[in-house]
């Protein structure tokens, strides 16, 4: 029997401060912003294994990506935005979604987000002292929503 309905909708997850799982907290670091935009550069345009660079905005802080899985080369659009909130502080939100596969994605855009996190922390330099808690801190974006990029 086929399913009339099709497979679930393909909604996008987002970085959010205070979200219950850690991989998707986002950041905000305590490094200029020119130093954490060219990190994310460079694990987007081949610092990840299976990421692909398809487009990049530095006045926006927006860069646009593709991530393929290693094992069922499932693949997902990455949209990283890095840019200054409310303090001054350099911001990185991830969203991604789903662009293959049968089911949405079955954790791979939490491990997608999760592994870019782990590896800017590195590439940008930052130690813990240099990642702030953008809730405990009441870090305001622009837009007034806690911790979001703008820059």
């Amino acid at each position: 029997m086929t399913d009339a309905v099709g497979p679930a909708p393909r909604r996008p997850l987002s970085t959010d401060p205070g979200a219950r799982d850690p991989r998707l907290r986002g950041r905000t670091y305590a490094i200029p912003f020119a130093k954490v935009w060219r990190a994310a550069l460079f694990l987007v345009g081949g610092g990840l294994a299976g990421w692909r660079l398809l487009r990049a905005d530095e006045s926006s802080g927006v860069i646009e990506a593709e991530a393929t899985s290693k094992i069922l080369r499932r693949r997902s659009a990455i949209r990283v935005e890095v840019g200054l909130d409310g303090n001054a502080q350099t911001r990185v939100d991830l969203t991604a979604r789903a662009l293959t596969g049968r089911y949405p994605h079955l954790g791979r855009n939490t491990r997608f987000v999760g592994a870019f996190l782990r590896r800017l922390d590195t590439a940008a330099g930052a130690d813990p002292k240099h990642i702030l808690d953008p809730v405990a801190e009441g870090v305001r974006g622009a837009s007034g929503t806690t911790g979001r990029a703008h820059r």
